[in-house]
């Protein structure tokens, strides 16, 4: 596991991050479902933001962006529908309840379609397939609060996957930029490499050169800008 003081701020496009965590100190669950390696909020926080911004988190699961915020002593609100630790707001993200131009920085990783449960509950947008112009169209509420919450020239970042499910592909991540585009300006898009995807077995890679389709090797990170 890399320590603490061997950290360096990503230089390039292609993020590789082979654990969840890094460190002796846990940044969320790294068994929640759907869990984001820490190291890509550490990345964003030290690039966009500084100490004692606030960073807010529509979705923020098991809670990583709040301890990795509040190791960089950062302010932090995190919100979910799925409430798994007391520092969690129980909250829609299509409704964040904070004022107008108030964040210095956002960060969400939202669900990708309907592949994982993340809530019992019904308002969850995990439970539409991103098959569905349903899915964008909730998802763009949320992009809506988010950019009504957010300062102007502050920057927020989007982490989502494509799918390929039952021989059909769906292009997630460029239907989910052409809403995003509608509201902040492109800053770039990293790509981070999935390591720990339950199809990362030697029987799902042989059945991929078998009957000829390709697993998901990487996610987007999409990093956006508001200018007004």
């Amino acid at each position: 596991m890399q320590d603490k003081k061997d950290l360096i701020i990503e230089s390039t496009t292609l993020w590789d991050f082979p654990r969840q965590n890094y460190g002796k100190t846990a940044h969320g669950d790294n068994k929640y479902n759907g869990v984001t390696p820490a190291f890509i909020i550490w990345n964003l926080l030290q690039r966009y933001t500084e100490e004692g911004d606030l960073v807010v988190d529509p979705m923020c699961g098991s809670g990583t962006t709040i301890d990795v915020a509040k190791e960089l002593k950062r302010k932090v609100i995190g919100f979910d529908l799925n409430i798994v630790r007391n520092d969690v707001i129980k909250n829609d993200s299509r409704n964040i309840p904070l004022k107008d131009n108030s964040a210095d920085f956002v960060f969400i990783d939202s669900p990708y379609s309907n592949n994982i449960t993340y809530s019992n509950d019904e308002r969850c947008i995990g439970k539409i397939s991103c098959e569905s112009i349903k899915f964008y169209d909730e998802l763009e509420k949320v992009i809506v609060e988010i950019a009504r919450i957010l300062k102007p020239n502050k920057v927020m970042s989007w982490v989502i996957a494509d799918q390929w499910i039952k021989k059909k592909f769906t292009a997630t991540g460029f239907l989910l930029w052409q809403r995003l585009e509608k509201y902040f300006e492109p800053m770039d898009i990293v790509c981070i490499t999935r390591h720990n995807q339950t199809s990362n077995t030697s029987l799902w890679h042989n059945r991929a050169r078998r009957f000829n389709f390709y697993l998901r090797g990487f996610k987007y990170l999409f990093i956006m800008k508001k200018n007004k």
